[in-house]
């Protein structure tokens, strides 16, 4: 169900031939999200920027809920990847019900539900970040491999590629 869902968001992306940049995309890619997981909080790039650079307030955990090749090409500095289809038990012991998390992925769905059952867990202030991290690297925000600046993404398939400005776009792996 999940593959036909996730296969049913990429027709929709891929329905328009439009740059990535256009919003027509973004627009129907974030209305589906709203819909399947309404008590997600979403949380805007430039918040979440805003956020990290805050010496005031407590850092979010950052949960990165891509494959761990996804993760492989780049990251939000800091992050933490965790198994797109994994449960909230997947989390470390020492992370409080009550701490910030903020989740993400390529543009928000395996996200919005890994966010989904962490709240359903009782973690109470869990927020997807709204347009994941091909939003954030669309923004030129600062991504990391390896601990150094990165500026390539990971675009998770070709049909989702469109989603990321080319100049961002990692190369898909031959299979």
């Amino acid at each position: 169900m999940k593959a036909l869902l996730l296969c049913g968001l990429g027709l929709l992306a891929g329905a328009v031939t439009l740059r990535a940049s256009d919003g027509v995309r973004w627009t129907l890619v974030r209305s589906r999200i709203a819909k399947e997981f309404p008590d997600v909080p979403q949380l805007a790039t430039r918040e979440l920027a805003a956020w990290l650079v805050d010496r005031q307030r407590q850092k979010p955990v950052l949960l990165d809920v891509r494959a761990a090749e996804e993760f492989a090409v780049s990251h939000l500095d800091g992050a933490r990847r965790i198994d797109p289809d994994g449960t909230a038990n997947q989390l470390d012991r020492g992370i409080a019900k009550d701490q910030p998390i903020v989740t993400y992925c390529s543009v928000g769905y395996r996200s919005s539900a890994f966010a989904a059952r962490l709240r359903a867990a009782g973690y109470t202030r869990v927020q997807n970040l709204a347009g994941s991290i091909f939003a954030w690297a669309n923004e030129d925000r600062p991504l990391v491999r390896g601990g150094k600046p990165a500026t390539l993404v990971h675009p998770y398939s070709s049909l989702w590629s469109g989603m990321l400005k080319q100049e961002r776009r990692a190369p898909l792996p031959k299979k």
